[in-house]
């Protein structure tokens, strides 16, 4: 059987022609393959450079490999946070003429870490809690789309840095099912393999001496499913209010914005007597300040940058002369909003030497130096302009002094 590419790009395939696909990846030079944190995996991984991509490249059997593609193409559609399916590779022949595996080819996720790399040095129990956070969030995403994982675990997860959190993407879909609605015992069954799975993979820390003492193994996965029951609860529960108070719909709807969360549809009825009104939340999606800030800037972050970096315009909008206080986010807030794209977070990030900003993302880098900016003007009692706490930045967290400067997870806007 001939080498075949089963690929979402056309242009994928010329460059993942280079690599030698008549070899197991067990034995790829090294001048095929890029140095990585790995997660745990079942399957032979491998990350390796295509043209301008570092990609994740997987050994499994073909029907899994085709299937779990199709199920991760599914999910980008969904817009639900998972690893980018580029291609399947199929017909593959050793140097013997004997049959290889198929393999799965993603797109590496920039700025992410598996969790087992977060922890090779001891990480806090307030840092543990934010992964959990992460963790239930795209559980109940997933959920909420209908798609049952089926092996919710910690190392199925890669973790990106988000404004002092964390956003949890989703790595291996092998055993996931996508269905049109979910039932409580399907969304139960991932809820307890996820308690399950992270305890053991906390025990494991502990036994290797990479855990916090301060942290239970089996509390902290226990922790996953009150998460996920407060969060799945406030997004899907049904109102009663008093007839005519419409503003407490309003109400409740700020409330999922605050999570993140748009309402894309709703129901809303009368009691028979008049006297109450009843909202449902129908189908509820994810991403509201991302939503917001690549509307009026056109820049795309993940949700709590995005939440940052609102804050930031806005406050930096009160301060222009043609700001429309009572519309905020308007017609006129645009042109507010690329003007201050073009003259203060561009040439805010721009003035980082780009040496110096390892893999951090724009979005990230601007939010670390707001929380650098707020830190100094705390310590001198008056504010500190961003020009400045950006140079006081570069000298004394990018270039690692001795003496030890807060980092952004210690402020409280990531409390």
């Amino acid at each position: 059987m001939a080498l075949q590419f089963n690929a979402t790009n056309p242009e994928h395939p010329a460059f993942l022609l280079e690599l030698p696909w008549h070899l197991p990846l067990e034995e790829w030079a090294e001048k095929h393959l890029v140095t990585l944190p790995r997660g745990i995996s079942r399957h032979v991984v491998r990350y390796a450079r295509a043209g301008a991509d570092v990609v994740a490249v997987k050994e499994l059997a073909e029907r899994p490999a085709v299937r779990e593609y199709e199920l991760l193409r599914t999910l980008a559609k969904l817009g639900i946070p998972a690893v980018d399916p580029l291609a399947v590779v199929t017909g593959r022949t050793g140097t013997d003429g004997g049959p290889l595996e198929p393999v799965l080819i993603t797109r590496h996720l920039n700025g992410s870490l598996p969790y087992r790399s977060m922890f090779e040095t001891t990480m806090r129990p307030t840092t543990v809690h934010r992964l959990m956070d992460a963790l239930a969030v795209l559980l109940v995403r997933l959920h909420l789309a209908g798609f049952a994982w089926g092996d919710c675990s910690l190392s199925n997860t890669l973790f990106r840095r988000d404004a002092g959190a964390y956003a949890a993407y989703l790595v291996d879909a092998e055993t996931g099912e996508v269905h049109s609605r979910l039932s409580t015992g399907q969304r139960e069954y991932d809820i307890d393999l996820a308690r399950v799975n992270i305890s053991g993979e906390m025990l494991d820390l502990e036994a290797a001496g990479a855990l916090h003492p301060s942290v239970d193994p089996i509390a902290f996965g226990a922790e996953i499913c009150q998460r996920y029951e407060e969060l799945w609860s406030e997004l899907t529960r049904t109102s009663v209010y008093p007839a005519g108070k419409y503003h407490y719909i309003e109400r409740r709807m700020r409330r999922l914005n605050d999570l993140g969360f748009d309402v894309a549809e709703m129901q809303i009825a009368n009691s028979p007597n008049g006297d109450t009104i009843t909202f449902v939340p129908k189908v509820v999606d994810a991403g509201h300040h991302q939503r917001q800030l690549l509307r009026l800037t056109g820049l795309d972050a993940e949700e709590n940058q995005a939440r940052r970096l609102l804050n930031d315009l806005e406050s930096w909008m009160a301060t222009q002369e043609d700001y429309a206080p009572g519309d905020p986010l308007g017609a006129r807030a645009e042109v507010l909003a690329h003007r201050w794209v073009r003259e203060v977070f561009r040439p805010t990030v721009r003035a980082v030497p780009q040496e110096l900003r390892s893999s951090m993302d724009p979005a990230e880098l601007y939010h670390e130096l707001l929380e650098h900016r707020w830190y100094l003007s705390e310590r001198a009692q008056l504010d500190i302009g961003l020009e400045a706490a950006v140079a006081d930045y570069i000298t004394s967290v990018l270039r690692r002094p001795e003496t030890e400067v807060p980092s952004a997870s210690d402020s409280p806007s990531s409390a």
